[in-house]
């Protein structure tokens, strides 16, 4: 498992996006900043909050030349729903092997009700436009999260 830092170069990916097209992080180097969510599961509680959270302050973290992208295990078809019912501006990209959640380290051993299982830790990483991570948020409480990413970007880069 990853265990990525902050200045660390981020991994490059490139996943299925809810667009019908594969993105890729090198697409937005030196052009943008890139907010980075995993998230569990499309269309639940925590995650809808998050990705509402988002969309609602999208213009405000597009301001700061940056884009969000969302990942999950959750397949295309899925994603396009949870847009869909959400009116989500963004794109969620689909990690259905995980590998992507692996490689930055957060495919994890989870317990619910003395249940043990594999799933994703809700965690962001701000990609700078120089695709080094900037910030990582960890154990990300979807309330409020928005707010953590537009002060951050808000701040001067290598501040």
């Amino acid at each position: 498992m990853a265990t990525l830092k902050e200045g660390d170069k981020a991994p490059e990916m490139s996943l299925p996006a809810s667009n019908g097209k594969n993105v890729s992080l090198k697409e937005f180097k030196d052009k943008k900043r890139v907010v980075l969510y995993f998230y569990p599961k499309d269309d639940t509680p925590g995650c809808t909050v998050e990705a509402c959270g988002f969309r609602d302050k999208v213009k405000a973290i597009e301001g700061k030349e940056s884009v969000v992208l969302g990942i999950s295990p959750d397949g295309v078809e899925s994603h396009n729903k949870f847009i869909e019912k959400f009116r989500l501006p963004f794109l969620l990209l689909s990690d259905e092997d995980t590998k992507v959640c692996k490689a930055y380290g957060v495919w994890v051993k989870k317990n619910m009700y003395g249940k043990e299982y594999m799933g994703v830790a809700r965690t962001t990483f701000i990609v700078g436009k120089d695709g080094k991570i900037e910030k990582i948020f960890e154990k990300v409480k979807p309330e409020g999260h928005n707010d953590e990413v537009i002060d951050f970007l808000s701040e001067p880069v290598n501040a």
